[in-house]
């Protein structure tokens, strides 16, 4: 079947999940047209839930993602890592979870940064099981969604907050290029370091601290993302219904593969909304690999 014959993403989603998508498609201009008069710290906000500081642009986005997403009929819940508990429009209907402006302390530098969000069929918190839907807008030179829907990823062009379909069968390359870690070297665990050791002999270093668009690079070139457990912080960094299980569903409808060290991200049980978990995505290979040296 070829990609003109193949639904794209979005059309496989049912309508409740089609005005969330659209209301992110709609809302990302804004976001991005209001990031230049919000560079700085909010001097009237407090730490968000994971203890880090929020510029204005993380809570500007936060209340437009907000605001339109439990206006829809059908969305009982909104979450997002910037605010304590879930904003509940009523006790039915799915729950999205957003990570508003993933990256933000890369707009000082004005290097890219991006949103992610997921539509689970529960309340939150939830495993990564219960998404229907998961994506992310890239903020780069170009304004880029990718989504999945039922096992199925395609990119977008973001324009005047309309959806264009640009690859409508999303699918990580075959020939792995790219490879991207955080967290501080001298902080990784011996087994994670060892296995950096022969990852990097065999791609290239793309790293820019935005998970959005290192996960990109890794969805577009093939290769490896990871935001390891570390010596100081063990749960590891990132959140895993914002950020971990969404940017897994993405992964693994791309053909790729998602672990939390043992097991896919999906596979790992939400016991708090703003749980930790360390995130590995990118090719099925150096996923396996990874798990393997980590055992």
């Amino acid at each position: 079947m070829s990609d003109q014959d193949t639904p794209h993403a979005l059309a496989r989603a049912g309508p409740t999940v089609t005005r969330v998508v659209e209301a992110i498609a709609e809302t990302a201009p804004e976001v991005r047209g209001g990031l230049a008069g919000r560079r700085m710290y909010d001097p009237e906000a407090d730490e968000n839930p994971s203890g880090e500081r929020q510029l204005a642009a993380d809570l500007y986005a936060d209340e437009l993602l907000e605001d339109r997403l439990l206006a829809i009929d059908g969305v009982g819940g909104y979450a997002s890592e910037e605010r304590e508990e879930l904003s509940l429009a009523d006790d039915e209907g799915y729950h999205v979870a957003c990570d508003p402006l993933d990256g933000s302390s890369n707009l000082k530098s004005n290097n890219a940064m991006g949103t992610i969000f997921g539509v689970y069929d529960a309340a939150l918190p939830a495993a990564g099981d219960h998404l229907v839907a998961a994506g992310y807008v890239l903020y780069g030179p170009i304004t880029t969604m990718a989504l999945a829907v039922d096992g199925h990823a395609s990119e977008y062009v973001v324009t005047d907050g309309e959806l264009e379909p640009d690859a409508v069968d999303l699918t990580i390359p075959d020939d792995p290029v790219v490879y991207g870690f955080g967290g501080r070297v001298p902080d990784w665990t011996e087994d994670f370091a060892a296995y950096v050791d022969a990852v990097e002999d065999e791609l290239k270093l793309r790293y820019g601290g935005a998970m959005i668009a290192d996960v990109n690079q890794v969805v577009t070139y093939g290769g490896v993302f990871a935001y390891p457990a570390l010596e100081s912080a063990p749960k590891g960094k990132l959140r895993l219904v914002f950020e971990g299980a969404p940017i897994a569903y993405v992964i693994e409808a791309a053909g790729g593969a998602s672990s939390n060290g043992e097991r896919s991200l999906l596979d790992v049980e939400a016991d708090e909304l703003h749980q930790r978990v360390p995130v590995h995505v990118g090719s099925a290979g150096y996923i396996e690999r990874l798990e393997r040296a980590l055992d």
